[in-house]
């Protein structure tokens, strides 16, 4: 790999740091607020919901310059919506306009690897960037755990730059203060991101346009045969995975009697595994064999059930090891086949932003029925094995489908095989 294609990492992982971060100090500051506990999985609503709504708009605006330029302008809103926390905005309005951000980043952040690198390194490439996002969340969740921890707020909010008034009084502001700092350091990785010389489409002014558009492009990728499976697990894992680190940390107060600050580290601990099937993904699965990874989908919903009769760290931390790493080994070669995919049938930018469409509001979908089923009073063991049975039960489903599809093409080839003789 070139130090272009390190650059993009590194401007990467510092973006998802901040992102992975920003989340805990978010769920303090509401708790610090005594709002409802429902409000906590609606961060991740109201996140999200950008990614959905500007769908139609954030692919066109992603190939209509330079991918580094993108990303650093998406930087530039994320820190706008952190000031705006710092400034006492409610903290679900504010994460909105973070998520704004992160919408308009995601397309140039995925579609500069199929510009940038052929199609035979995607996977590797996809294995990288999957892994050190998971890295940024495993550190951002640590980071945001022990920067609410008082011994280490009281610490950080002693010291003080000479001759110069911060105005940095409360532990939430100086948690900020950092998370902005880090977001500023991956705006500075945006502006060496190379410009990988790809024609760039003009941006149409016509928002009907963009939204037909996008409407063809949806329906595209949904009727590919390959691109429709890749879609379908990517949309589940992404929804299921948000849902997963909320249901973390209420697991872990009810079963193993956590406060935020160390069940926040037991989301990295989920996080680890991920990682670890990211790289085993990247490094023993390859384009033509991606579909074969689908039954650790099933695998995965299965594992999350477990959670149910752990009640014991010693077996808590080996256990979400591995549903993380049964997630990573599924979910990486199939974001690699959706990409090439998406990138043949419609180009990065638009195939990106479709993935995202899907992807998140499966994610708005899921917490929203999570946060539903909390305000409900439900216990956190019956949730997490409706989630469990549905995520299993959903992937056994599309193993199903691509099965059958698979049949049908066999089928074809052999007529015109028996039609050239």
């Amino acid at each position: 790999m070139s130090l272009g294609f390190y650059i993009i990492m590194a401007a990467q992982f510092f973006s998802a740091l901040a992102d992975s971060t920003l989340l805990i100090a978010a769920i303090a500051i509401l708790r610090d607020m005594h709002a409802p506990m429902s409000y906590e999985p609606l961060l991740k609503t109201f996140f999200t919901v950008s990614y959905v709504a500007l769908a139609a708009f954030v692919g066109p605006f992603a190939d209509s310059m330079p991918k580094g330029r993108v990303m650093f302008i998406a930087n530039a809103i994320k820190i706008l919506g952190c000031l705006l926390m710092f400034f006492d905005v409610h903290p679900l309005f504010a994460y909105a306009v973070v998520g704004l951000g992160a919408a308009a980043y995601s397309p140039a952040k995925y579609g500069i690897l199929t510009e940038y690198l052929p199609h035979r390194l995607l996977v590797v490439a996809n294995g990288w960037i999957e892994g050190l996002t998971v890295a940024a969340i495993i550190l951002g969740v640590v980071l945001g755990g022990m920067l609410i921890r008082p011994e280490v707020a009281q610490a950080l909010l002693a010291f003080d730059f000479p001759f110069i008034d911060t105005g940095i009084d409360t532990v939430p502001e100086m948690n900020l203060a950092v998370i902005a700092l880090l977001y500023l350091v991956a705006a500075v990785f945006n502006l060496y991101v190379p410009d990988t010389g790809v024609d760039h489409k003009p941006l149409k002014k016509n928002p009907v346009y963009l939204v037909h558009e996008f409407n063809h492009c949806l329906a595209l990728l949904w009727r590919d045969k390959l691109g429709q499976i890749s879609l379908a697990v990517t949309t589940l894992f992404w929804g299921a995975g948000a849902t997963l680190q909320f249901i973390v940390i209420e697991w872990a107060k009810a079963a193993l009697g956590l406060d935020l600050s160390k069940a926040s580290m037991l989301q990295g601990v989920v996080a680890v595994g991920v990682a670890m099937g990211a790289a085993l993904a990247a490094r023993l699965v390859s384009m033509r064999g991606s579909v074969r990874v689908l039954p650790l989908g099933i695998a995965m919903g299965v594992g999350v059930i477990a959670m149910n009769v752990v009640h014991d760290m010693r077996l808590a931390l080996p256990l979400l090891v591995v549903v993380g790493i049964f997630s990573g080994f599924f979910v990486v070669p199939m974001n690699a086949l959706l990409q090439h995919r998406g990138h043949i049938l419609m180009g990065a930018g638009h195939s990106i932003a479709v993935q995202n469409f899907n992807e998140n509001l499966s994610i708005l979908m899921m917490t929203g029925i999570y946060a539903v089923l909390i305000r409900a009073d439900l216990s956190i063991y019956w949730i997490i094995t409706l989630f469990g049975l549905c995520v299993a039960g959903l992937m056994h489903m599309i193993k199903n489908i691509h099965e059958a599809n698979q049949r049908e093409y066999d089928s074809l080839a052999e007529l015109e095989e028996l039609k050239r003789h």
